[in-house]
């Protein structure tokens, strides 16, 4: 059993003034399929990032002690241009073509592929055909870090069943679904701690609800404990100064006999005060891990009624050309439809349509024209700047986006850095927070949930849930589409034969 060990490890990044962790001590076994769970901005990449460090650019105190060499997807590709099957020899130089064409049919990958430039590759394709390489490096334990935000629905099942027929690898993810189809171990990087736990993410995840609800009940016991020994420890202190008092001014008294109540009243008090204290170090040690989700709000418009956005036979076209199928369906108050389809057949573009940009189509397409949309971009790098400017830029009041974030889990020096420094799920969390600060009928989202941490995509599905916006989303988490969606809609690419 080989074992990656990591002793005492601190680290902190030279721009923060606080350590990402911090004395922190574990084991893991070469042939765990290894979940890595805990929210935005805890340090899961940096865990990563610090274990593949293979070019020393990460300092550190500790020590990483590993039997194995690493790989870290994303694989960082040089010469995109270059045909695909040339870019390989580069990631997985030992292994021979037969092997990759075995593992690109076990992902429902076309041999052809290999001769495209890597360049011309969707963003899905581009995904599985990494992966395949990496786990074709013999010897190596693979850090796989957020691999299902360019799959689809379909993709994500497909990579999902192909890591579970692997072993020896650390994956990111906050699909739920995704993440109980492929992992049999648990790291959670908690508040406090971290933990490990053999098992798939549900299972932890129950486990976890159900530890926090024992210390909580513990935590209550305790709080009442300590509030009736704090009452009773000041009426005995006072009935021990009392007695005390007593042994003057009052005549003839056996002074002797005063003195001993008064010292065992004392005695008394003082060990209510040591249990008291007990109590205090015990509850201190609860809770440390609980997660402190608050509720969402959302102020949507509600001056509008009867059908807000109708399509028929919609054929949205890029340089000239459809690329999808005709799309029908309209919208109408608290419709949640989710657009459903393989990675390029349109959704992104038909919600741009939808927001009133600039996209070329055929067919029938109505909107009212007071219809106010509120509008998250599934791309988060035009982001730049600090918050102040960016809520003056999107016209949302800086207090109420601050609190949603905080809300979200950002800490409140989080907001003294410029966006450029956030994590990816913190840039998602930013947009998202901002279109709960705008009043809008309907709320068009494309892909919200890349790189959210789980604990929000719960937090995002109850607010859905309460409040029941009129939203169109595009959104590849099974969870999250089969909790909040009222209606789903298959978008086709454009069959090539036409």
């Amino acid at each position: 059993m080989a074992m990656i060990r990591i002793e005492n490890l601190t680290f902190g990044y030279p721009t923060s003034s606080e350590n990402v962790f911090e004395e922190i001590s574990l084991q893991i076994d070469t042939s765990w399929k290894l979940g890595l769970v805990g929210r935005n901005g805890r340090g899961k990449t940096t865990l990563l990032r610090l274990l593949e460090n293979r070019n020393h650019q990460y300092e550190y105190r500790g020590r990483i002690q590993s039997p194995v060499l690493f790989d870290y997807f994303p694989y960082d590709v040089q010469d995109k241009d270059d045909l695909t099957i040339n870019v390989l020899e580069t990631v997985c130089p030992e292994a021979l073509q037969w092997q990759i064409v075995r593992e690109l049919s076990l992902l429902e990958v076309e041999e052809e592929v290999l001769w495209r430039p890597f360049s011309t590759l969707s963003n899905g394709e581009q995904t599985k055909i990494l992966l395949a390489a990496l786990f074709l490096n013999e010897g190596h334990f693979l850090l796989i870090d957020e691999p299902t935000n360019h799959l689809d629905t379909h993709g994500r099942k497909v990579v999902a069943n192909y890591l579970q027929r692997k072993k020896g690898f650390i994956l990111v993810s906050h699909d739920r679904a995704f993440l109980d189809g492929c992992i049999d171990h648990v790291l959670a990087i908690n508040r406090s701690t971290l933990e490990i736990q053999s098992g798939t993410y549900s299972s932890w995840a129950e486990n976890f609800e159900k530890k926090q609800a024992a210390e909580q009940n513990r935590h209550t016991l305790l709080k009442k404990e300590i509030t009736a020994m704090q009452k009773s420890a000041r009426q005995t202190a006072g009935w021990s100064d009392q007695v005390e008092a007593s042994k003057y001014g009052n005549g003839p008294v056996d002074r002797g006999y005063i003195g001993h109540k008064s010292a065992k009243m004392m005695k008394r008090a003082k060990a209510i005060e040591k249990r008291k204290n007990k109590a205090i170090e015990e509850k201190s040690g609860l809770l440390q891990d609980l997660e402190e989700v608050e509720d969402l709000k959302l102020a949507a418009c509600k001056d509008l009624s009867g059908t807000m956005v109708s399509l028929h036979d919609v054929v949205c076209e890029y340089d000239g050309k459809p690329i999808c199928e005709p799309v029908s369906f309209s919208v109408q108050k608290k419709d949640r439809i989710v657009l459903d389809g393989g990675n390029g057949s349109g959704k992104s573009t038909l919600l741009k349509l939808i927001c009133r940009q600039p996209i070329a189509y055929s067919g029938d397409f109505y909107a009212p024209a007071r219809l106010k949309i509120s509008y998250v971009p599934q791309n988060t790098s035009f982001l730049q700047g600090d918050l102040k400017q960016f809520a003056l830029d999107s016209n949302v009041d800086e207090s109420l986006l601050k609190a949603i974030l905080r809300k979200m889990g950002f800490e409140r020096v989080q907001f003294e850095k410029n966006l450029e420094s956030f994590s990816a799920g913190q840039k998602k969390k930013v947009l998202i927070a901002c279109s709960l600060c705008q009043q809008a009928h309907l709320y068009v989202w494309d892909e919200p949930l890349n790189y959210i941490d789980i604990d929000s995509r719960k937090q995002i599905e109850d607010l859905i849930l309460s409040f029941e916006p009129t939203m169109i989303l595009v959104e590849h988490d099974q969870a999250f589409q089969d909790k909040i969606a009222t209606q789903k809609i298959s978008i086709c690419p454009k069959s090539k034969q036409d």
